[in-house]
């Protein structure tokens, strides 16, 4: 069922307001003298602040009298890879949005004009949540997740006139019924960008060697990127409100803020087969991303994922990456200083 946005200037006023929002970012969170956590405004995102916290591994140095690395042969699954058939479609001479796989969690979209002002895409989910990304001019499809469930979407392409002002180039609705609720979950977006031929999915299947149970490997990837990725301070401070997380790169340089390390993990997870959100929003006054992981005995485990050794809390590997167990495991609490926004 295709129609139209029919608001423009509202669509104006969405925008803007979403630039607010994210331009408020993360605040600094990290382990303050009584041991609890602190907060403070900050760009998205910039909550970790502790020299101690565990240096990633590094390649090459001082490699005298060492045998040559031996490279691990691992069975490097293969990943559901969205495509862009063009069986339905919205498209004019600007911008085309491909909805034929929506039945699987996705939309793909690109936009054909050169140009250099900004240019975003607004799906309003069905229970009204509007998403915001940018759609970045001179590239191929870019995949965008459906992850409002079942239900009628509204899909909008704005260009930048000035400042947070955008005009209307395309736009479309459609109406949604998933093949299953994980469908947008286990596939790669824009947020969370891997193939076959990531690094990222190569380690994750590395790191999940001879593990069966779902938990081994979450537990496996998630100690992996908390003791191997620290957080980029500098990045933090001076990321800017479109930022896209490279999941290679983060790989590579060992390093990232709270996007960073909820991208990353997510799609090793993903690559493994197991339904991952990447959640943003709220811990306290803070802007922040996390994750959340599904297990067939427990469900969508959205109040678990930190390991204290004894029981899972809520997955939040930018926190466990850089402050004490008890810190962090007195701030996550029950989850309910954490409030969610979007799900991608």
């Amino acid at each position: 069922m295709i129609s139209k946005i029919k608001n423009t200037a509202t669509a104006f006023v969405i925008l803007g307001l979403l630039s607010i929002l994210l331009l408020s970012g993360c605040g600094i969170l990290g382990s303050n003298s009584t041991g609890g956590v602190s907060s403070t405004s900050g760009g998205f995102d910039n909550e970790i602040r502790n020299p101690e916290a565990p240096q990633p591994s590094q390649t090459g140095g001082d490699t005298s009298g060492s045998e040559p690395a031996i490279v691990p042969i691992v069975d490097v699954p293969e990943v559901l890879i969205p495509t862009a058939p063009g069986d339905a479609v919205e498209e004019n001479g600007s911008a085309v949005v491909d909805f034929s796989n929506k039945q699987d969690g996705y939309i793909m979209a690109k936009y054909l004009d050169a140009t250099d002002m900004k240019v975003k895409i607004l799906i309003t989910v069905p229970d009204g949540v509007q998403y915001q990304y940018t759609l970045r001019p001179n590239r191929d499809f870019e995949v965008f997740p459906l992850s409002g469930g079942d239900g009628i979407y509204e899909i909008g392409v704005f260009k930048q006139v000035e400042g947070t002002r955008y005009s209307m180039v395309l736009s479309t609705t459609i109406d949604v019924t998933l093949v299953d609720e994980f469908a947008p979950f286990l596939r790669p977006n824009q947020f969370v960008d891997f193939n076959k031929d990531s690094n990222a999915v190569r380690k994750a299947a590395e790191l999940v060697t001879g593990a069966t149970r779902l938990m081994d490997k979450v537990a496996a990837i998630y100690s992996f990127v908390i003791n191997n990725i620290v957080y980029d301070v500098e990045l933090a401070e001076t990321v800017q409100t479109d930022y896209i997380p490279e999941i290679d790169l983060v790989l590579a340089s060992g390093k990232g803020i709270c996007f960073d390390y909820a991208a990353l993990m997510a799609a090793m997870l993903r690559s493994q087969g197991i339904p991952t959100k990447l959640v943003i929003g709220y811990t306290g006054d803070v802007y922040h991303a996390w994750i959340s992981v599904y297990s067939e005995e427990e469900g969508w485990l959205d109040d678990v994922i930190f390991f204290d050794g004894h029981e899972w809390r809520l997955v939040d590997p930018t926190f466990a990456a850089g402050g004490s167990s008890a810190a962090v495991a007195q701030y996550i609490g029950d989850g309910t200083n954490y409030v969610v926004r979007f799900l991608h």
